[in-house]
């Protein structure tokens, strides 16, 4: 199934630390081609302590066959080989942060995981990379297509296009 994971990092050498991010998710046994990458963008800190720096955002979509709940705990084993730490305040700057957004047209609610991810829809800085990949997807449970969800988002000027190739 079609699966997609919104990499961002706003500590140390941030587009290296999405390019390792990259390599791991790309590297796990289930993960297949076609594999496609967004261009990264750059972008003011929402909801992170003051004086946070900018983050660099991508997504990144490929074939996954697996159970989703597996493929978030390697999500989480690979943000802690990159220095994030499992006890981390929410919202403060990070090394790496991967989120899962979705996987095929699976819904799922439960205390550790919600596909499609409950905020994507309101988020510019997973919309913008997500309509380099995918501009006319349909998720789960939404009527409009990324390209129409990114076109409704208070558009602040806080994204922009950082690198084309990673």
């Amino acid at each position: 199934m079609r699966t997609a994971v919104a990499l961002g990092s706003n500590i140390g050498d941030r587009l290296e630390n999405l390019r390792a991010a990259r390599k791991a998710i790309f590297d796990l046994a289930n993960v297949k081609p076609p594999i496609l990458s967004s261009a990264v963008y750059e972008t003011k800190p929402v909801g992170c302590e003051p004086g946070a720096g900018k983050f660099l955002n991508a997504v990144v979509e490929f074939e996954y066959e697996g159970d989703p709940a597996r493929l978030l705990e390697q999500l989480i084993q690979i943000e802690e080989a990159l220095g994030r730490k499992r006890d981390h305040p929410q919202n403060v700057s990070r090394t790496i942060d991967l989120d899962l957004l979705y996987c095929g047209n699976q819904r799922i609610n439960d205390e550790r995981l919600q596909l499609p991810h409950p905020r994507l829809h309101l988020r510019e800085f997973v919309l913008r990379p997500l309509a380099d990949i995918g501009p006319d997807l349909l998720l789960p449970g939404q009527k409009k297509s990324i390209r129409e969800l990114l076109a409704e988002v208070e558009q602040s000027g806080g994204v922009s296009r950082f690198v084309e190739e990673w």
